[in-house]
């Protein structure tokens, strides 16, 4: 039987966070992050944090990041335990997880490999993925590798090489620079000083970033769930370079362009975009549709880069609609979901 694969972009990690104040606006309440069972799992020698929901067919949700939990994944995914187990958990070193005896143990090529051994401690004999932001190059990685492990590949709001990633930050700089001009004279100032993306001081200048660049309505970005710890802020630098913002380093210099192997994704592919995602604009998305025509490509018209926190009445229904679908009734040209209101382009 052919399977197939649902894909979803992803964002690329960020140096700081996105205070609304730093739009001038009140800063809203974020809602307490509701967690569901979890333990710690032993893959690979260290032991990753995993929690789970309902039953049925396993969803496993791949958080962005580099360096996150997998916290900003809820609630929205509850909705879908009804029918499917769900099924969350932290990178090696990230969140929960055990912390790694060295950070430099913690690499792209690892977290794919802890991948695959974590289906296996689970008892999985398959898995659908959804890969979000840095989990979409994951869930390409593993998917490339173990297309039989895969039943539905799910790619949201991601990247496809090293370049893609660096286009990211070379995004924010250009809306930084047209829409922040004093704030961007004064990360210039800093640069000619020797301060790098890591420092304090950078960090706090492009902290108004996120709410210009990665939202389509900027007062819905306290919707995106945080806890104290759930990022660890040393390996981010470590894994994406000390001046990522300007030169990548680390881990990302090291990803593998996996444009010309995506026409080899044999399972039914999704690919979403955010429509106001300004970083990973839709341009870039657009990759994905010329290197995988196979797969079905949708863009998500009310959200930046957080499609399943901006707009989970569309995507969540999408989610559940796609990974019922029988692979043989999966088609690029034709494949309608959510009620027909949306199809493939």
């Amino acid at each position: 039987m052919r399977k197939f694969a649902l894909v979803i972009g992803m964002i690329a990690g960020t140096s700081a966070a996105f205070p609304l104040a730093a739009l001038g606006g009140p800063v809203p309440t974020a809602a307490p992050v509701e967690h569901v069972p979890g333990r710690l799992v032993p893959v690979n020698g260290t032991r990753l944090w995993v929690e789970t929901e309902g039953k049925g067919p396993p969803l496993v949700v791949l958080v962005g990041g580099p360096a996150n939990s997998h916290v900003s994944m809820h609630p929205a995914f509850s909705s879908l335990a009804d029918r499917f187990q769900i099924i969350y958990y932290d990178y090696r070193g990230r969140g929960r997880s055990d912390t790694p005896t060295a950070i430099g143990d913690v690499t792209f090529e690892r977290d794919v490999e802890d991948l695959e051994a974590l289906r296996a401690e689970l008892g999985l004999e398959t898995m659908n993925l959804y890969g979000f932001s840095y989990g979409g190059l994951v869930a390409q990685a593993y998917a490339l590798a173990q297309p039989s492990r895969v039943d539905h590949l799910i790619l949201a709001n991601t990247l496809y090489s090293a370049e893609m990633w660096k286009l990211n930050h070379d995004n924010i700089n250009a809306e930084l620079e047209k829409q922040y001009p004093e704030v961007w004279e004064r990360i210039q100032g800093l640069r000619e000083r020797g301060y790098t993306s890591s420092s304090p001081e950078m960090q706090a200048l492009y902290a108004v970033h996120s709410p210009l660049i990665r939202w389509y309505n900027p007062d819905r970005a306290h919707r995106r769930r945080t806890e104290p710890g759930s990022t660890n802020k040393a390996l981010y630098w470590e894994f994406v370079g000390h001046d990522i913002d300007f030169e990548p380093g680390g881990e990302v210099v090291r990803l593998p362009d996996f444009r010309p192997r995506l026409g080899e994704l044999e399972m039914p592919t999704l690919i979403l975009a955010g429509r106001y995602d300004r970083a990973l604009y839709p341009k870039l998305q657009w990759e994905f549709k010329r290197h995988a025509p196979q797969a079905c490509f949708m863009i998500l018209e009310y959200s930046g880069s957080y499609g399943h926190v901006e707009e989970p009445e569309t995507v969540i229904p999408l989610v559940e609609e796609f990974l019922s679908m029988p692979p043989a009734e999966f088609s690029s040209a034709s494949a309608r979901f959510l009620h027909d209101r949306k199809s493939c382009l």
